[in-house]
């Protein structure tokens, strides 16, 4: 499938059809990679289905087997198709955002920052349930998978993208809104040893950008930018861009930096 073929076709299809759609050309085209395409994706009735297959295969080990964390998988996509409706949209964010993504088979074979987001989502939910032991058991299994550190209990919305990801750590009382960008190396946490309610919010379509650090319990507010390299303190305003140690607020507003990526900074600094 050439280029143009694919970027068509990907504005076009649902996420499951596109998903199968590629691949069976990726079957075709890498005859190594057929029989697993077949089992984790071609096979299964459903994009739940195919992702709790993927997220198993992934972090099977002991104590728990494969067919142990699909039940679990199953079970909360079942239970909440809103996590899986979170995961369609989570794709969707990916393609739409990163510009090395051509195809929805990368995030959802390759790109640790989506698996982990999904595996996240099932820890939550476990949490939810008062299945506290399991879900510490996912959280850790994703951190020594894709070095990625989510505490269950962690608030995340939808179509959100993990740039890259290595050494995301998001603290247990933090919330992220709808449509936001997290890049790698970033920290929402704390400031001590306090408890309670402790760690930042984060609005809807908010750019985090690399290695930034959000510490407190704070509020960022929605279309945000925050620079690479900064360290937040206080609140941050709606559509403001902040950078710096300690980040203060820099340039004019800005325009739905979360979906465009820009992490560029305004010419007069």
């Amino acid at each position: 499938m050439n280029s143009e073929t694919s970027e068509t076709y990907s504005q076009a299809a649902p996420v499951w059809e596109q998903l199968r759609f590629e691949a069976r050309e990726a079957g075709t085209s890498e005859p190594a990679l057929a029989s697993y395409l077949n089992a984790a994706i071609l096979s299964q009735p459903s994009f739940a289905a195919a992702l709790g297959y993927h997220l198993a295969e992934k972090i099977a080990g002991q104590p728990l087997m494969t067919l142990q964390i699909r039940e679990i998988c199953h079970e909360a996509y079942t239970s909440d198709p809103d996590i899986v409706i979170a995961a369609e949209r989570d794709m969707k964010a990916v393609l739409m955002r990163d510009p090395a993504c051509v195809q929805a088979l990368q995030p959802f074979l390759f790109f640790k920052g989506y698996m982990a987001l999904q595996m996240h989502r099932i820890a939550h939910w476990l949490w939810q349930q008062g299945r506290d032991v399991l879900a510490f058991h996912f959280q850790s299994r994703t951190s020594e998978l894709f070095q990625v550190d989510i505490h269950p209990a962690t608030r995340i919305g939808s179509g959100i993208m993990f740039d890259h990801a290595t050494g995301i750590t998001i603290g247990e009382t933090a919330m992220i809104g709808d449509d936001c960008s997290i890049l790698q190396g970033v920290t929402l946490g704390g400031t001590g040893k306090e408890s309670g309610d402790r760690h930042p919010k984060i609005g809807r379509g908010v750019l985090v950008s690399v290695g930034a650090k959000v510490l407190g319990n704070i509020q960022i507010g929605d279309k945000a930018k925050i620079a690479a390299g900064s360290v937040v303190l206080t609140d941050v305003e709606p559509l403001c861009t902040v950078a710096g140690v300690p980040a203060k607020p820099v340039g004019g507003p800005c325009a739905e930096a979360a979906r465009n990526m820009d992490q560029s900074l305004p010419d007069t600094l």
